[in-house]
């Protein structure tokens, strides 16, 4: 809310009659909060809250610590915390003099919460406003208030989905649905609404709406006939969604509906109860440390060697990219619409439109639903320059090769650029698989040479993975980390290996869900195992829209270099499941077909000749379904970890669930063994690895792990 900084004292004119006070509560979101008191008394009594609501959300930052570390013997004291921090946010709000909310930045979280305590809430109308509760997105639901509040101020079908689903709004949306009551143009005019209010309420009794003895909550509570529709629905559609792996969502419905009939001091207890049991539980515990400390830690730099992160780096401002296909044209678009200007080049100038035209296409979807301008659209497609000539990289300050997973061509796209650009330029390499520092061979400067993996479609997208080659720089790596955060994604960095991190264990998920199959093992089972594991899609279908060509490419680009090296590739059951849909020619969804059919305007489904190709056996147990995926990514991401390919434990997590889509809930790859408790993660792996293969046998680090029953940490 408030920007933070020095605080500053407000000179008014003289009132005689009664003191004005501004006072501003530093903590999440910002507040300025504004008041009026009537005397010595009541003024001291308002210093007293001012300073205990400060105190509060000072304490609010650490609340995620001991949710991390809350255990249920602990669950009393942090009830009793809950309710003392809502205590003063109550008084706040029934003390009867007029207080004021003044926005001018994020309103999220426990800065809403204290919001909704004011008695009148005014925002500046500028992007940088946003206002809403994401406590769902870490595993918790809004503890402060905001389960009672929120239904009480718009109704609990209105106040759902920024609940249940973290929905964040700016200024003039908040207005529009009733969560502020004015906006204002600048600042001066913010805090000038809000002391006309004060001044204008001065000698009344102010009460929120749900004080007052006519309150009714708008649409109903939950005994009320007109909402009997969503309470039958909305369970049904939570578990849909969440396959019951987030407890979250379920508490905050069962918060609002229990609540919504009862008084609101009762509301009150009935929210800190389910809060204190989400922070007790390990889900919560699981996304906080990545989602919160994890992800901060990893967008700091915490990855980066002590060399890169003394560099300061200028943001990029002219970039080319060599491969104007899907991966190619989404690069392009994420870049020009962070204000870089691209070189889009192609073997052809039609090809290089072609890629152009994904960000024209994508442009038009966001101006037919508000999102953009049309000068918006035009500045954003302006800073894309299709070309077929190398000539036209000149300038560049970056390139970024996406060309197809072939040595030979990425070694000659590699010289050609090469010849244009200045010393000081980096050429960085899309490849998912191929090790950075072989190709940096065909580089005149392997120093400046480095591995930038987007993910696809690279324009949506959150993740990018930065491998250093063994040549590669403390400057590349320190530019390449910047540029990455300048076009607002969230980088990992890992060393370099055959498929890196992401795409050697992405490749066990689906070679595992290949492998069930030729085992016998019913598609559909397959895909709802994963569901219900919490992955966003089945290994099936992911398989069918990476291709199976490419990755039959891919294992054979491996097998050849592995030859040149003298080694022998290693064989996985997959490959034969693999080999034989290619011969029948159905190679993904791009080629029409694979594991499932795609009917012409109609929803896809596994394909029906599945059953012919691989008949089903004997099932196993649903539990061992579920387990073989999360466990042979797990074990992959810790070898990956053990050999020095990862550099921390949160790369892997964040790189795990933004990545290749880990299920969010576990908090990423390495978590997921340590909330499974290493002995036992040990024991069950030794069981599939008796059962399914040895690529489930521990590692010696888990072994370890095992014999001290510590987890994981990069602490």
């Amino acid at each position: 809310m408030h920007s933070p900084g020095k605080r500053q004292r407000q000179h008014h004119p003289p009132d005689t009659r009664q003191s004005q006070r501004v006072r501003q509560c530093d903590g999440p979101g910002f507040c300025r909060v504004t008041a009026r008191g009537g005397g010595a008394t009541a003024e001291r009594r308002l210093r007293r809250h001012y300073r205990a609501l400060g105190q509060k959300h000072l304490l609010r930052r650490r609340r995620s610590q001991l949710a991390l570390r809350g255990k249920k013997e602990d669950a009393e004291e942090f009830f009793n915390y809950c309710e003392s921090l809502k205590a003063d946010l109550r008084w706040l709000e029934t003390q009867g003099k007029p207080v004021v909310a003044a926005i001018n930045g994020a309103a999220l979280g426990g800065g809403w919460e204290l919001a909704l305590s004011c008695h009148h809430r005014i925002a500046v109308d500028d992007r940088s406003v946003k206002i809403g509760l994401p406590e769902v997105t870490l595993g918790l639901l809004p503890g402060g208030g905001g389960c009672v509040r929120m239904p009480r101020l718009l109704g609990m079908q209105n106040a759902l989905p920024y609940l249940l689903e973290g929905k964040q709004v700016g200024a003039q949306q908040a207005l529009e649905a009733g969560l502020i009551h004015q906006t204002a143009k600048d600042a001066d005019e913010l805090l000038e609404q809000a002391r006309a209010f004060i001044l204008a309420n001065a000698e009344t009794a102010v009460q929120q709406p749900w004080d007052k003895p006519d309150y009714r909550m708008p649409g109903g509570d939950a005994k009320n006939p007109r909402n009997a529709q969503l309470l039958i629905v909305a369970p049904a559609m939570l578990q849909q969604k969440t396959k019951g792996c987030f407890p979250a969502p379920e508490a905050i419905l069962a918060t609002v509906v229990e609540g919504s009939q009862v008084d609101f001091d009762t509301a009150t207890r009935i929210e800190s109860r389910y809060f204190v049991e989400l922070t007790c539980g390990q889900v919560a515990k699981n996304m906080i440390g990545t989602f919160w400390f994890g992800l901060n830690a990893v967008k700091a730099g915490a990855s980066l060697p002590q060399g890169a992160r003394d560099i300061e780096s200028s943001p990029i401002g002219r970039i080319g990219i060599l491969g104007a296909g899907m991966m190619g044209a989404g690069i392009a678009y994420a870049c020009a619409s962070r204000g870089i200007e691209v070189v889009l080049k192609d073997v052809s100038i039609e090809a290089a439109q072609k890629g152009r035209g994904y960000a024209e296409q994508s442009l038009q979807k966001r101006l037919q639903r508000g999102r953009i301008d049309e000068a918006g659209v035009q500045a954003i497609l302006s800073r894309i320059q299709p070309s077929d000539s190398a000539a036209d990289l000149k300038g560049c300050e970056l390139i970024i090769e996406a060309v197809f997973e072939d040595r030979e061509l990425k070694a000659q796209v590699t010289r050609e650029a090469e010849a244009q650009l200045e010393e000081s330029a980096i050429f960085a390499s899309n490849t998912s698989t191929l090790p950075i520092t072989g190709l940096a061979q065909a580089s005149a400067r392997p120093q400046n040479f480095i591995g930038l993996h987007f993910f696809s479609p690279a324009d949506k997208m959150p993740l990018v993975e930065i491998i250093c080659g063994e040549q590669t720089d403390d400057a590349t790596l320190a530019r390449a980390f910047a540029f990455v955060l300048q076009i607002g994604k969230t980088p990992i960095v890992v060393n370099d290996s055959r498929g890196f991190f992401t795409s050697r264990v992405f490749g066990c998920f689906t070679n595992e869900g290949i492998a069930m199959l030729g085992e016998g093992v019913n598609p559909a089972t397959i895909e709802n195992a994963a569901a219900l594991a919490g992955f966003p899609v089945g290994p099936l279908a992911v398989s069918d829209e990476v291709s199976l060509t490419l990755m039959s490419r891919i294992r054979q680009q491996t097998i050849n270099d592995l030859q040149r090296e003298g080694e022998q590739a290693p064989s996985h059951p997959a490959d034969k499941v693999i080999d034989h849909m290619l011969e029948l020619g159905r190679a993904g969804k791009a080629a029409g077909g694979g594991f499932y059919s795609y009917p012409e305007g109609a929803k896809k489904h596994l394909w029906s000749g599945l059953a012919k190709e691989f008949p089903s056996g004997e099932q196993p147990a649903p539990e061992d379904v579920k387990e073989r995926l999360l466990f042979v990514m797990a074990l992959e991401t810790l070898r990956c970890y053990e050999e020095q390919v990862l550099r921390s434990v949160r790369d892997a997590n964040i790189g795990s669930i933004f990545g290749i889509g880990f299920p969010p809930w576990t908090g990423g790859a390495l978590q997921y063994i340590n909330q499974y408790g290493p002995k036992e993660f040990v024991q069950r792996a030794r069981q599939l690895a008796d059962n399914y293969g040895e690529r489930f046998t521990p590692p010696q680090t888990l072994r370890e792990m095992a014999e001290t029953n510590l987890p994981l940490t990069d602490d």
